[in-house]
């Protein structure tokens, strides 16, 4: 299974989570996504799902004035944003706390039987 697979669906969590609290710019997003390791991940790969949760109503915009040119379209969560990321962290938890057990349960078993420790 690559990467951009595992990603669909979180990655919609991450932005949910990034924009939680405070307005945020895509690009400002993208800087986020690759201070955490995502370095992979690119405005135009978060601009299309930004669109998708406005019109989702996850999230509103609005143009603000930049100092560094252009107006820029900052991010909010709504209330369904919110409790959307919410589930998604309910969700997250659940199957971390399962990948992690069958990761450790597996892999010690797997040591024990070739005779290592």
């Amino acid at each position: 299974m690559s990467q951009t697979q595992m990603m669909k669906g979180i990655l919609d969590g991450c932005l949910l989570a990034i924009i939680n609290g405070k307005e945020v710019y895509g690009y400002e997003m993208a800087e986020r996504l690759s201070e955490y390791g995502f370095e992979s991940i690119s405005e135009g790969t978060i601009y299309p799902l930004l669109m998708r949760m406005e019109r989702e109503k996850l999230v509103t915009s609005v143009r603000k004035a930049s100092t560094a040119g252009p107006k820029r379209k900052y991010y909010s969560l709504t209330k369904e944003g919110e409790e959307a990321l919410n589930a998604f962290l309910k969700r997250w938890r659940h199957l971390e706390t399962s990948v992690n057990s069958v990761i450790k349960q597996e892999t010690n078993g797997r040591n024990r039987e070739n005779g290592e420790t």
